[in-house]
């Protein structure tokens, strides 16, 4: 579990250009591509390998897009330049997504393909911490203003934890990974699919962690977003972005060294490539093929304990129901 810490230098990447308007792409035909622009969440990494793939495999192309995969700098700038116009379709975080949505902004989800939230709290294993009871007397660091902290003072509760008991420092995204390798900190609030394979790489030690979902609390993860617009005037090509999508990670289920090698191929900077396969490998297991069938497919039920778990923690006002985040006409779509 880790990855190369290239985020910061990579953030000046971010100079899109405008793509909305009378410029936006319709969904081609007659064998033409339509190019089609995706921005993610982050730097290049393990969860992004089924994108590059998917490319690399000529998967978009036979749906008709010519996919440029553009970096970001968080799931919130993306969801930002989004409800912008300034990028076709975006991957993120569905917390901020349904934080723009009330905000006003126009765009929906398409679909969450990490049905499975990778919010957790992450640890060197030799601390032996093996439930949220073991957190009681350690320093917990996290981030202001992202789900995981909003919600982390109602995931001890329901797990018998006495928030009280459990000391939180602030630190910036950025900060969290050296907070925990210097030791500053017991214990991080983050991803454990991206961050551990980090935390591993840089350290040299052994990394656990306590996912939200495998104790009693799921947010829905990263999936598909798009502006209002594309869904009313282009749903065509909506559908196929989705359609694409879906296919590129059920082939990189199918072979996830093929899925990195061409990450490492395609992509500018990526994490060193143990920690990249790691990090593909456990995006993967947050699929829920098992349930899903086809990536990207959600129910009702998922989307509303989202909402409600948010809505609970007061990091979401007036909430609305999964139809005010989550177009789900394009998640059936195979």
């Amino acid at each position: 579990m880790r990855r190369s810490l290239l985020a910061t230098a990579a953030v000046a990447l971010l100079a899109l250009s405008a793509c909305g308007g009378d410029d936006e792409p319709t969904a081609a035909g007659d064998g033409e591509l339509t190019e089609v622009t995706l921005t993610l969440n982050w730097v290049p990494y393990g969860e992004h390998a089924p994108f590059y793939y998917g490319v690399a495999e000529g998967i978009y192309e036979e749906e008709g897009i010519d996919l440029e995969i553009k970096p970001g700098s968080g799931s919130g700038t993306t969801v930002q330049q989004v409800a912008q116009a300034q990028t076709d379709f975006g991957w993120a975080d569905t917390p901020p997504l349904l934080n723009g949505v009330t905000e006003g902004m126009p765009i929906k989800s398409l679909g969450v393909f990490l049905q499975t939230g990778p919010a957790s709290v992450e640890f060197f294993t030799d601390q032996g911490i093996s439930e949220p009871a073991d957190l009681v007397g350690k320093v917990v660091a996290g981030t202001p203003g992202d789900a995981m902290y909003a919600t982390f003072p109602a995931w001890l509760e329901l797990n018998g934890v006495n928030p009280d008991d459990v000391e939180v420092v602030n630190v910036d995204p950025a900060g969290k990974i050296a907070a925990l390798v210097e030791g500053r900190a017991d214990v991080i609030m983050g991803f454990f699919h991206d961050q551990g394979p980090t935390i591993e790489d840089l350290s040299g030690k052994d990394v656990d962690a306590l996912l939200y979902t495998d104790w009693g609390m799921n947010l829905l993860g990263t999936g598909i977003i798009a502006h209002q617009k594309t869904i009313d005037e282009n749903p065509e090509l909506a559908e196929a972005f989705v359609r694409a999508t879906a296919r590129a990670w059920e082939a990189a289920a199918e072979d996830p060294d093929g899925a990195a090698a061409a990450m490492e191929d395609g992509a500018d900077e990526t994490p060193p490539a143990e920690v990249l396969r790691a990090q593909l490998e456990q995006s993967i297991g947050l699929l829920r093929l098992d349930e899903a069938g086809t990536p990207g497919v959600n129910t009702e039920e998922q989307w509303q304990e989202t909402i409600d778990l948010l809505s609970d923690a007061g990091s979401l006002s007036d909430p609305g129901d999964p139809a005010t985040y989550w177009e789900s006409s394009f998640g059936e779509a195979g």
